[in-house]
């Protein structure tokens, strides 16, 4: 959906419309980032488990909505902040890209080609696979998980396989091969996640 098909949306709701009902060809990353939010914030204020959402669904802005363009899904500006939600803000600039094998880019990314994008955002460079990032860095417990890591997954039954960053609130931004795209979604909450965690590596910090 086009910005200004979103603007005019809330403005037909008034200036102080707290709520925005979902569209064709919407997506959770467009809509927070017209409303200057993070994708996670708009997830928790819903109570959604991923970044799925329906054409006539209502979402809960949290408060009057001021219409943005949305940031570009390949925006290749200046690395951003690496204090408070720097990860979120670089992960948000890729959601919503097509999942595809071996892609790196805007017309389709692969879990580690997804990674790799958004830590270059921040400067930092990975190789692009995921026992490649597993071989970075250093290893962290999921107890002590901080935005920024990266998490790894067995999901094919012969060790590493697949990549996301930890977000934080439990959250991780990944390329997801089922969804068919990338998205937000619970981490260890999520009992599929849950049973294939391999661990995690701190490349930041």
């Amino acid at each position: 959906m086009r910005p200004l098909l979103i603007a005019l949306a809330l403005a037909s709701t008034g200036a102080s419309a707290a709520t925005y009902t979902v569209r064709s060809g919407d997506t959770l990353s467009k809509i927070a980032a017209a409303n200057r939010m993070e994708p996670a914030a708009l997830m928790r204020l819903n109570r959604l488990s991923s970044t799925t959402i329906a054409v006539g669904q209502k979402l809960n802005l949290g408060g009057a909505a001021t219409a943005q363009p949305p940031t570009s899904r390949l925006n290749t500006a200046a690395p951003v902040s690496r204090g408070g939600a720097f990860v979120r803000t670089a992960a948000t600039r890729f959601l919503g890209i097509r999942y595809a094998m071996g892609g790196v880019g805007g017309g389709g990314i692969d879990c580690s080609g997804f990674t790799m994008q958004v830590f270059a955002q921040m400067g930092v460079r990975l190789p692009h696979s995921a026992i490649g990032q597993w071989n970075m860095g250093r290893a962290v417990s999921s107890r002590n998980l901080q935005p920024g890591d990266l998490v790894f997954f067995n999901t094919m039954g012969r060790g590493v396989s697949h990549v996301g960053v930890y977000v934080g609130d439990g959250m991780m931004a990944n390329a997801n091969s089922y969804h068919g795209r990338t998205i937000i979604e619970p981490m260890l909450g999520n009992p599929y996640w849950a049973s294939r965690f391999m661990g995690a590596r701190r490349v930041m910090g």
